[in-house]
């Protein structure tokens, strides 16, 4: 699913009790990670839940992006930060304006200040391993 897509499918719904339940869906979607990636090298610091994100460069020089969650509404949050980062050029990471997306979704408004600063670690983590992959 492509940004676009979560964007216009958060516009179509009324309330934020909804758009919650769409986070969580799409975190029930995403695969999960399996055990041996649940390690210290691949989790992010500053989550109040556990985080793990796993890149990996494809053939091209884009870069892909797993992760997992023990929370169900933060593993939506990262499928939101990997349709957005997934199959992108490091640099096209390095130069996106993520914040600008959170705020077209009313994230940072609607989510507590841990969540706010996890996703913001998450975001960080993401342009941390595309600076060191380039």
């Amino acid at each position: 699913m492509t940004i676009e897509e979560i964007i216009d499918n958060f516009a179509f719904l009324d309330s934020w009790e909804d758009r919650y339940r769409y986070i969580i869906e799409l975190g029930e979607k995403m695969p999960e990670l399996p055990p041996p990636l649940h390690s210290d090298e691949w989790k992010v610091r500053g989550c109040q839940s556990q985080v793990w994100l796993v890149p990996d460069k494809n053939p091209d020089g884009t870069l892909s992006f797993a992760g997992d969650s023990d929370a169900l509404i933060v593993k939506g949050l990262i499928a939101i930060v990997l349709s957005i980062c997934n199959n992108q050029t490091p640099q096209a990471i390095a130069e996106l304006d993520i914040g600008n997306i959170f705020d077209r979704l009313n994230l940072r408004e609607h989510l507590s200040p841990s969540r706010r600063n996890g996703l913001e670690a998450m975001v960080e983590k993401i342009k941390s391993y595309a600076s060191a992959l380039c």
